[in-house]
This record gives C-alpha cells, structure tokens and sequence, in this order.
C-alpha cells in the first residue's frame, strides 16, 4: 500500500497546512505524519465539500451522524457525499440519505430533484456512466501519483470527460498534469471548463488564477482569484496570490489588505511571517491618508 508523508499530501491536493491542522482537530482525519491511500482520498473529498462552502462543522455532524445510522466506518470514503443547501447527505443504497434527519429521498441522478446537487459530477448522467466515471477517476487518481503512469492518468480523465463533460474533478485534475508539464494553454482549457461545469468551484477559480499568473495575465487572474473569495471568503491561498500579483502590478496598496487578511487566516503558516513582513514594508513606505475625528484628512509620514 502506498504512504504519503503530510506534505506530499499538503503538496498533491495543495493545501495549505492550517487547512489540513483544521480538519485534524474537528477529527475529520488522523493526525498523522503518514497517510494511506485511503486518507488521500478522504482528504480529497473534505477539500472538494470546504472548496463548496459546507463548514467544518456540519461535515463533522453527518459524519458522525452517518456512522450511526449506515454503520459505515468512514462515510466520506465508503458512501458519496452529496451537498444540499448547506448541509450534507450522502449517497447510498441508491437514494439520497440524510443521516440527520433520518430521511431518505431519491437519488437525483436517477430521479431529478429540485434544489440537491452534487459537490462535483453532472446530474445528467445516467447512474451506470456515473459509476463508470467514478471508477476511473479513481483509478487515474492512483495512476497520478506516479511520474511513469502520468500519461495514462491524463488518458483516463479524457476519458472521463468523453463520458461526463461536465466532470469538473476530471478537469481539474487534467489541467493540472497539463500545468506541471507547462502547457498553459492545455491547462487553462481544462480549468475554464471546471469554472463552467461547477460555478461554485472555489478551487477551479484559483487554479485558473494559477494558470493565468503563469502566463502573466495578472488582471485576469486576480479577476479569478477574487472569484474564488467570493465563493470561500477564508480562502487564504487565494489572498496571498492576489497579494503578490498586485505587488507585480506595482499596486502596494491593493496588495496591503491582502496581505493583512492571508497573515489572519493563516497566522502560523510559513508564508505568514512573509506576508506579514510585506504589510509593515507598505505601511511604512506608502503615505497613507489617515482621516482624524473632526473629517479633516491627514497625511501619514
């Protein structure tokens, strides 16, 4: 079985660290310097449901809610979860169960239900595609992580998106083999069609941002970025980049509150004495204007 060390994990799924320390305390993973693959996967699926907005919180009480009513041992991993609102149900025995609740209702992918839609896959696909889907993205997943079978793993999620177009994980992760081997064009094609399959992304938002820093697109991928903080508001990752594009841009003072924000989100990170290093350098070299009591406005030295 294959082991990855916590920051081949940060690496692979890029998160940042504080997100990982997160999850560990509401114990939604293992605290752990080594991860199987089952992990991987699990914390896979935990970023995808953060990246859709549903709170640390509320995955913790399906969770738990699950195991008690399916017996399941890890229901991220063994059932599908499934966002509806700002909740979480989980796919299983072919309908949609709310562990919660206790209620169960049909599975939109085989009967369309208005306001339920999965974090990341087409609902217009039929059930036996669906699975097929699932099953290989799983199997480029693993193919993926290594460097001899990268292009069978790119193979495989083409494959997928001939049968889901609209697979936004497949695109993703695609564009992502595209982005390490520096086809920017083949990535930002990927990218986009994730923006477009699933509008509420947070992550295809900040990987196109990404993609687009790359090639020096800096307006349009600020535009991006600023796309995925409207979608998660922590978004801390995306704070930082946008920081250092307006810094690029010779904008100090756009990046300031950026930089002020990632440093508050993510105070014992590794980049935070960085960003908190830029924020003094602009406070003490950009004359700010400081508005005293009586409305008069005053010049900062």
């Amino acid at each position: 079985m294959n082991a990855y060390r916590r920051e081949d994990v940060l690496r692979i799924l890029r998160l940042p660290s504080r997100q990982l320390n997160t999850w560990e305390r509401a114990g939604l993973v293992p605290s752990t310097e080594e991860y199987s693959f089952q992990d991987l996967a699990q914390v896979r699926k935990l970023r995808d449901l953060t990246a859709n907005r549903i709170s640390v919180s509320s995955i913790r009480r399906s969770v738990d809610a699950m195991q008690k009513v399916s017996g399941l041992a890890n229901p991220l991993v063994q059932s599908a979860a499934v966002r509806v609102g700002s909740g979480v149900v989980f796919r299983q025995w072919g309908a949609l169960v709310n562990p919660i609740s206790r209620q169960m209702a049909f599975d939109f992918e085989l009967a369309p239900c208005a306001g339920m839609q999965t974090a990341r896959t087409s609902s217009s696909a039929h059930p036996e595609i669906a699975a097929q889907a699932q099953e290989m993205f799983l199997r480029a997943v693993r193919l993926e992580e290594s460097s001899r079978t990268v292009g069978e793993a790119a193979e495989m999620y083409r494959g997928i998106l001939e049968l889901q177009p609209n697979h936004a994980p497949a695109a993703i992760n695609l564009g992502t083999i595209y982005y390490n081997q520096r086809d920017f064009a083949g990535a930002e094609s990927m990218y986009r069609k994730a923006t477009i399959a699933d509008p509420e992304y947070a992550l295809a938002f900040f990987d196109l941002g990404n993609v687009l820093d790359e090639q020096q697109r800096l307006p349009e991928a600020i535009e991006s970025y600023e796309q995925a903080l409207k979608l998660v508001p922590g978004y801390a990752d995306a704070h930082y980049n946008i920081a250092l594009a307006y810094e690029r841009l010779k904008e100090p003072r756009k990046a300031l509150r950026h930089w002020t924000a990632y440093a508050k989100l993510d105070p014992t990170g590794p980049w935070a004495s960085h960003a908190r290093q830029q924020a003094k350098r602009i406070l003490a070299q950009e004359p700010l204007a400081i508005v005293c009591r009586h409305g008069r406005q005053m010049k900062g030295k």
